[in-house]
């Protein structure tokens, strides 16, 4: 049968006088989506307010998204917006920010880590506290890839971290070019830092502009999101601006002319760090009790969404990495850790009489280099995986009977969908098995994990025998009504926002899931886990790269 899923008009949402329910697995694969007085009633009215404010506007702009859609969408298109979302998501800052810190580009990856923890925080915040819904399907074709359709729409995080990267990257590449003091070498030519801006300027275009392209995002969830990051940016940043000089237009004043600095940072994530690095035990006292807070008071939002976790993932790690920094200007390990390794082949030799200098690197030289910097990428991420494996492990071991023998004494506090320690005996192992018998390891975590489908998802809702009116999602040509695989499919063509799918049933194939099930103990087990990520990516393995020969500085 063919589908076009353009003829469909806008959902309207229907009301329900029933009780607070939790919410199935086809309800938790739309966040948003439930009936408007469900929200009304589960929300307070301060977050309820602007939600009801949202819908409609969400309604109007899906109808333009579905003709913007209509009119540029090609395969190539399609292909290229949803593959580049990938630079905008958890999963690839996660696994590239820690290779700053394995090459020495410290100030550079504390800007970074800086900007995307507050970044991803904030933006969940704001998403679970008024559980605003995507762009309505149909009428338009959501286009994705992992599982950020299960996480609410307002506002945009992919937007908010690649706008506050890609102002980051810029003031990094402008302050090379032209050093903010005049006694410091250029280190990039006025050429380079031009093209460097252009493919910055590409780089959150593509980003912002597809999550329009794929209908992931309305025009408010991305302007909101791009506000946010370059708020987030300009609050962190220690950027010196851009001075521009302008005739000044005091009479009385002496000077013909007047300077400003366009774009010049308050500088608070600078601040926050001098502040570690200098504090005693209060810093640890008040950071530690800090991040526990932020974890307890994130917003609950009506439907099951993953923003929670990712929240408190990037939370943990940025607190982790901060208390890592105390921890080691309070060790006795403090010069060793803090010892400039060069990496080998990187042209640099050690003279007594000069210090470090310069010398020409040959192919030798680079192959040496390219060697150890592999290795170091495979030594830091085994040690990771196992340190969130073993961690992990041992912590679903040790939180649930802690939490229920807690529990006699006092209330724990518990999060909705999350299941109490006196309501289950243990977690799930971190060794799955299968239904023959033969064990699977999970040894990645869930933010760098990579995204779960090779192709990409399409997302819309279509007439289907019997399930009229269901949403349906297709990946890598099965056909999925939540997580029951209802076909595959045999053709797909079409062009513009219509989608035009052909069936080919296979009861045999049929395979219902359950949804994701949430133990309290896995709050404080991820905190504990990624707080312990960042310690060991930015103090232990920089630290034992430097002994091992393999360096940490890539230069001089």
């Amino acid at each position: 049968m063919n589908v076009d899923d353009t003829d469909y008009d806008s959902p309207s949402l229907s009301s329900s006088r029933s009780p607070s329910p939790t919410p199935s697995f086809d309800d938790y694969a739309v966040p948003g989506n439930k009936a408007m007085d469900l929200y009304d009633t589960m929300l307070p009215k301060w977050r309820a307010a602007p939600r009801r404010w949202l819908i409609p506007l969400i309604r109007k702009e899906s109808q333009i998204l579905a003709k913007m859609q209509e009119k540029i969408r090609t395969p190539w298109l399609d292909a290229y917006f949803v593959y580049t979302s990938s630079l905008g998501t958890h999963t690839f800052f996660m696994t590239t920010l820690p290779a700053c810190f394995w090459f020495g580009y410290t100030d550079l990856a504390r800007g970074l880590l800086s900007a995307l923890s507050i970044g991803v925080y904030c933006s969940s915040v704001v998403k679970d506290l008024f559980c605003s819904p995507r762009p309505f399907s149909p009428p338009v074709t959501r286009l994705t890839m992992g599982s950020h359709h299960l996480e609410y729409g307002f506002p945009s995080t992919h937007s908010t971290n690649s706008i506050s990267i890609a102002l980051l990257l810029f003031a990094y590449i402008y302050d090379l070019t032209y050093p903010p003091l005049s006694s410091t070498p250029t280190t990039l030519s006025p050429t380079t830092f031009i093209i460097l801006s252009v493919i910055l300027a590409i780089y959150a275009f593509s980003i912002v502009f597809g999550r329009l392209y794929t209908a992931m995002h309305s025009f408010t969830d991305c302007f909101c999101g791009v506000f946010l990051g370059t708020a987030i940016w300009w609050v962190s940043s220690s950027w010196n601006g851009i001075p521009i000089r302008i005739s000044s237009l005091n009479i009385l004043s002496s000077s013909p002319t007047t300077t400003i600095h366009l774009g010049r940072g308050l500088g608070m994530e600078t601040h926050l760090w001098n502040w570690v690095s200098n504090g005693h035990w209060e810093v640890p006292v008040l950071l530690i009790p800090l991040c526990l807070f932020l974890v307890h008071q994130h917003p609950q939002p009506v439907d099951d969404c993953p923003c929670f976790e990712d929240a408190i993932a990037f939370a943990s790690v940025f607190f982790g990495a901060l208390v890592g920094d105390w921890v080691k200007r309070h060790s006795a390990l403090k010069e060793v850790m803090e010892r400039v390794a060069i990496m080998p082949g990187s042209g640099w030799i050690f003279d007594v009489g000069r210090g470090w200098i310069q010398v020409e690197r040959g192919w030798l030289d680079y192959l040496t280099w390219w060697s150890a910097a592999t290795l170091k990428m495979t030594i830091g991420i085994m040690v990771i995986f196992t340190w969130r494996l073993l961690a992990k492990s041992a912590l679903h071991l040790i939180l649930p009977p802690l939490f229920r023998l807690c529990a006699r004494a006092f209330r724990l506090p518990n999060r909705r969908f999350y299941t109490p320690a006196t309501e289950y005996k243990s977690v799930p192992s971190e060794f799955a098995m299968t239904k023959q018998g033969v064990g699977v390891l999970h040894p990645i975590p869930s933010l760098i994990d990579l995204p779960g489908s090779v192709g990409f998802d399409v997302e819309v809702d279509m007439d289907i025998g019997e399930r009229k009116g269901k949403r349906v999602r297709i990946v890598n040509g099965g056909v999925f009504n939540g997580n029951e695989k209802i076909g595959k499919v045999v053709n797909v063509g079409g062009n513009g926002g219509g989608l035009h799918v052909t069936f080919d049933h296979d009861e045999e194939e049929d395979n219902k899931g359950q949804g994701v099930k949430h133990y309290d103990a896995d709050v404080l087990t991820k905190v504990i886990v990624y707080a312990g990520i960042a310690f060991i990516s930015i103090e232990v393995l920089p630290a034992s790269f430097g002994l091992l020969g393999l360096g940490v500085k890539s230069w001089m």
